[in-house]
């Protein structure tokens, strides 16, 4: 009897795993299908990794419950009232939890789209809302009056649509981000931004120090590794162009990811900030620097 106690609980658990990932899987999908202009660059990158997080707790978690969930029907059909007494009273906080969780999403959903979501957004990450929860809410209440218990073939057929339903979205969403390898060479085309940013300022401190030029970057890191590119990929090259210019350069994978275009993008009219700019396309790419003072940038 324990045993089929903890199942139940294990049961509804996995579902309230799953639950707030399935939903943040798509709201992932329905941010990035509707687009908001208004949306920043960490938005963006925070809907594809919502949907890799969402991904990796149902691809775990869903088939789980699953699984659990069939186990716990069994045992009911098998021990008979005396498990069902026990265990209706944690089918019941389900329901309480269900509903809770459904108001306080559509809360925070209605809270977005007073702080300036698109009204697609809104009407869509309601209807899930009210979809998947209501969906569950359903399927427990049935529950808690042994309906599935007296039809098993229709439970079995009510868990596989929803693993197809399930399977869909993982699929769809998957399809809207990177691959692994690619988000593993987006990282690494991050990491070279960085080496360059390092070598910019450091070039540029030597340069106000010494007004000239370090002849290589082994003089301005001084008993420092100097950073090297990632395996099977170009070095770096540094080189001066002019009495205040100069060029870093590195290969890429991939452009600039979307997501980061504005953040990299310099603002029109400002010298300064347009000395930052890190925006790439793939292969290899030079990144054009002047020395600029700061009294002298505007």
């Amino acid at each position: 009897m324990a045993k089929s106690f903890v199942l139940q609980l294990a049961s509804l658990v996995t579902l309230f795993v799953s639950i707030p990932a399935f939903i943040a899987l798509l709201f992932g999908i329905i941010n990035l299908q509707f687009p908001d202009a208004a949306d920043s660059y960490w938005q963006i990158e925070s809907a594809h990794n919502g949907i890799r997080y969402a991904i990796a707790v149902l691809v775990i978690f869903f088939p789980a419950y699953l699984i659990i969930t069939r186990m716990v029907n069994k045992a009911r059909r098998d021990e008979g009232a005396l498990y069902h007494t026990l265990t209706r009273w944690l089918i019941y906080l389900a329901l309480l939890v269900a509903g809770i969780i459904m108001l306080a999403d559509l809360a925070v959903v209605v809270y977005t789209f007073l702080g300036g979501d698109i009204t697609t957004r809104f009407i869509f990450k309601a209807l899930v809302l009210l979809a998947v929860i209501g969906a569950a809410f359903y399927y427990y209440a049935l529950d808690a009056k042994d309906h599935w218990q007296k039809r098993e073939k229709e439970s079995i057929r009510v868990g596989l649509a929803a693993f197809a339903v399930v399977l869909a979205a993982v699929v769809y969403g998957a399809f809207q981000i990177e691959t692994p390898s690619e988000v593993r060479e987006i990282r690494l085309d991050q990491e070279q931004i960085y080496d360059l940013q390092d070598m910019q300022w450091r070039i540029e401190a030597h340069y106000e120090t010494t007004n000239s030029f370090p002849a290589t970057l082994q003089m301005i890191y001084q008993g420092f590794d100097v950073p090297t590119a990632p395996e099977a990929r170009e070095s770096y090259v540094y080189r001066t162009t002019g009495p205040d210019t100069y060029e870093l350069c590195a290969t890429f994978a991939h452009p600039t990811p979307q997501s980061d275009r504005e953040a990299f993008r310099p603002v029109t009219g400002d010298k300064y900030l347009a000395n930052q700019n890190w925006e790439h396309g793939s292969g290899q790419h030079c990144f054009e620097r002047r020395i600029i003072s700061l009294d002298k940038a505007q």
